[in-house]
């Protein structure tokens, strides 16, 4: 078994796949420990798994999960939370449980996003993160209102002072902030840059061109969320990414095929040989350090790039 292999085991499940409605997730953000969490009941019913494998999965990736991540409700947190949704059905879905429940904050839901492995965790997961970013888009807009409210008052304000008309506003101004020809961001934002990247993955309706020369089992996570049929070509100078990797992706997500230069020492995203983004990180490394993503507007440099991909694949296929 690859290390990809490995550390994206599948979770499987029988139930039909449905579409999730982001507009509707927000009611299940909860404010734990002055974290934004979801907890493993919703976020299983979400993801269409039960929750005892869904936990399964991240304790059998525990070193992805550490405590600011992925933590257990003591009782106290457990009945405050209780009072707080009272007997709304999320609540009541917990009903029986042996244990305790665990919550997933913003960057251990994006990483559980990386070890399901299912069709509904890729059709859920962008809208999850949306909802987070939307979220947090919401409580910054509205900082002074909510500096007057203690404790549990603060979720509860949040959700009684939003309205549907607010959060549409709030998504739309989000995808138009997909357009925007320069996008920064700061250490530690791996969610939003991940949240961003994927948007831009999904874009594409033919194909993808990925020049990165770090490429790993990481970025195929990002790849893996390519709508279906749309193929990758990944040129790379390292070899962090096995035959064995590829094969496995190729087997749910073709198709991918990694061709390895040395030509390049920047990044760059070209989807559907038409338009290119300059990245300042790897994939991989997204979020992690402060970085930029550029798109290319000048056509000219754009053809002039394409075409120099074209050679590359002229010559290693010759």
């Amino acid at each position: 078994m690859s290390d990809f292999d490995a550390e994206n085991e599948s979770v499987e499940t029988s139930a039909p796949i449905a579409l999730v409605d982001s507009a509707n997730i927000e009611t299940l953000i909860h404010t734990v420990r002055g974290q934004q969490i979801m907890l493993d009941t919703d976020l299983a019913r979400l993801y269409e798994v039960e929750t005892k494998n869904l936990n399964r999965a991240a304790a059998r990736n525990a070193d992805r999960f550490p405590e600011d991540f992925r933590f257990q409700l003591t009782k106290e947190e457990d009945e405050s939370l209780r009072c707080q949704i009272g007997t709304s059905k999320t609540m009541e879905g917990r009903g029986g449980r042996r244990y305790l429940p665990y919550a997933y904050t913003e960057q251990g839901i994006a990483m559980l996003s990386g070890v399901l492995r299912s069709e509904v965790a890729v059709q859920t997961s962008i809208s999850i993160m949306r909802a987070f970013v939307a979220m947090r888009h919401f409580l910054a807009e509205n900082a002074t209102l909510f500096e007057r409210l203690r404790g549990v008052e603060l979720s509860q304000a949040a959700f009684q002072q939003s309205t549907d008309e607010r959060f549409n506003q709030v998504f739309r101004l989000l995808e138009g902030e997909v357009e925007k020809p320069q996008r920064i961001f700061f250490a530690g934002q791996m969610f939003d840059a991940f949240s961003l990247l994927t948007d831009l993955v999904g874009r594409a309706e033919r194909e993808i061109s990925l020049v990165d020369g770090y490429v790993d089992v990481h970025t195929l996570n990002v790849l893996a969320k390519k709508r279906k049929g749309v193929a990758v070509t990944v040129y790379t100078s390292g070899n962090r990414l096995t035959q064995g990797d590829v094969d496995v992706f190729n087997a749910q997500y073709p198709q991918l095929t990694v061709r390895r230069t040395r030509t390049f020492h920047d990044r760059f995203l070209i989807l559907d040989s038409a338009t290119a983004y300059h990245i300042g990180a790897s994939l991989k490394d997204a979020g992690k350090k402060c970085f930029g993503i550029d798109l290319i507007q000048d056509e000219e440099l754009t053809k002039m790039l394409i075409e120099k991909l074209k050679l590359l694949d002229e010559h290693q296929t010759a």
